[in-house]
């Protein structure tokens, strides 16, 4: 049997072991006892591979066999096809069993912050043959690529658009991201014993985050809730930028509980007063979770239930008011 570009697709792995056998040994006889067949098996076997190769593959001596210059070649080739076949059943077989192979990780900003660097120092520590790849995006982009076979576990949230879905995917609550504001050490609030009543804020400039073309609804549903708008916003992307401009006494900041290990000493935390809104953070695995990504998901839940992985030590210190 030929394929349309004329090459012979009739090496199978059993006849190439076969090969190697009779090569190693040197004789048909020995081949067949090594490998469980008759004799005559072999023959006929040996023979059939010889009519798809195009011509002999052994010397027929008094004693035993040698291979030809073409069955040199094949034994070349099927030595290294049977080991990159052997290769490949090795690292599937560490894929499922979770030992191998290469784990993608979509998680979004915050989340990378601390919550999910705890789940992956423990996770590499317990699988360190597992190759990570992280992604960072927003919830409904990172689900997507779930539902595509792009990643093989994300951390999403349903803030402020609610939990985005996609056919197959699945998802379980970690935890409730609780909202915190970030002042300059002088600021009037810094040294408040008493939760911050958000709408004793209402003055001030407000360091923020806003997707491409919109506005940031996590603040502005804060802000509404307490009664008043935001008189001002400086939209700053990346955190180490807005607690800069915090810092500076440019404005002040929503920061949410899962970023709390990036905020520098120099500036005031605070926890806000009722009411607020919060946002709930997930775990999304795709259809057919890998064992990797399940083992991962029960340490992102460990983390979760650890207030230092999750907020870092530091956070109630920096939360206290200055003497």
């Amino acid at each position: 049997m030929q394929r349309g570009n004329g090459v012979r697709d009739t090496f199978g792995t059993d006849a190439l072991r076969l090969l190697l056998a009779v090569a190693d040994t040197g004789s048909f006889t020995a081949a067949a006892q090594r490998l469980a067949y008759t004799q005559s098996a072999v023959s006929r076997r040996i023979a059939a591979l010889e009519r798809q190769a195009g011509g002999p593959l052994f010397v027929r001596l008094p004693r035993g066999v040698r291979l030809t210059p073409a069955g040199a070649a094949l034994h070349r080739h099927a030595t290294e096809v049977l080991d990159r076949l052997a290769r490949a059943e090795g690292e599937l077989a560490a894929i499922h069993a979770g030992r191998g192979g290469t784990l993608r990780v979509g998680a979004f900003a915050t989340a990378n912050i601390a919550l999910v660097p705890a789940a992956l120092r423990a996770f590499t520590r317990a699988r360190p043959e597992v190759e990570v790849v992280v992604v960072e995006g927003r919830s409904d982009a990172l689900v997507q690529r779930l539902a595509d076979g792009a990643l093989d576990i994300a951390v999403v949230s349903d803030y402020p658009s609610g939990l985005p879905s996609a056919e197959g995917v699945t998802t379980d609550a970690l935890l409730a991201d609780e909202l915190y504001v970030g002042l300059p050490r002088d600021h009037r609030l810094a040294a408040s014993a008493d939760p911050v009543q958000l709408g004793d804020l209402r003055d001030e400039s407000w360091i923020q985050d806003a997707p491409a073309g919109g506005h940031p609804a996590l603040l502005l549903d804060a802000c509404a809730q307490a009664g008043f708008a935001p008189r001002k916003l400086i939209r700053v992307a990346e955190w180490s930028g807005k607690f800069g401009y915090v810092a500076a006494g440019l404005g002040v900041a929503l920061v949410p509980s899962l970023a709390l290990w990036a905020v520098p000493p120099d500036l005031a935390l605070r926890p806000l007063a009722p009411p607020f809104p919060r946002r709930t953070v997930h775990t999304a695995l795709p259809p057919s979770p890998l064992p990797a990504a399940r083992l991962l998901a029960d340490l992102l839940r460990a983390a979760a239930r650890d207030p230092d992985e999750r907020t870092g030590p530091a956070t109630n210190a920096r939360s206290q008011p200055s003497c």
